[in-house]
């Protein structure tokens, strides 16, 4: 199993926040219980739609932490503390957050009908390989794309 088959946050515990992942009133878990009140299963779709809500209500810089620590946490309560990988969960809230920015709705379908790249849940795997994803320091911290860069990264070099 490698770290970009599994939607963006890869591989990570997706047990439901009001099942003791983290503290029910945790901003994470507010966000986690608005995304599955009207989804059977917490898929990739719910884990873009929850990024995006993260990322509207607290921008992106606060939305990678958020969504980081609420994953890392989900993963750990799961007994499954390796699958968090670092730079997929950030990499993906940096996506998202990007065409959130460039986005006029305030509805997540449609935001999803304007962004159905985000959908694809091996996006990730345009600006990274596989093997740098799977590897211990994307794991444990950000590692830079190795294939291309991020659009709006190379705007501002």
């Amino acid at each position: 199993m490698t770290a970009h088959d599994h939607g963006p946050h890869s591989g990570h515990a997706t047990h439901h926040a009001g099942h003791g992942a983290v503290e029910e009133s945790s901003p994470f878990a507010v966000l986690m219980a608005e995304v599955m009140a009207s989804a059977e299963r917490f898929g990739h779709r719910q884990h873009v739609q929850l990024t995006w809500l993260a990322v509207r209500r607290h921008g992106t810089e606060a939305a990678v932490d958020l969504v980081s620590d609420g994953i890392q946490q989900t993963a750990r309560y799961a007994g499954a503390p390796q699958k968090y990988n670092a730079t997929v969960s950030r990499a993906w809230v940096e996506l998202v957050g990007h065409h959130a920015g460039q986005a006029d709705t305030a509805d997540f379908d449609a935001f999803a009908d304007q962004h159905p790249a985000l959908l694809d849940k091996k996006l990730l795997t345009r600006f990274y390989r596989s093997s740098t994803l799977a590897g211990d320091p994307a794991r444990a911290g950000w590692v830079e794309p190795d294939l291309a860069a991020f659009p709006w990264r190379q705007a501002g070099a």
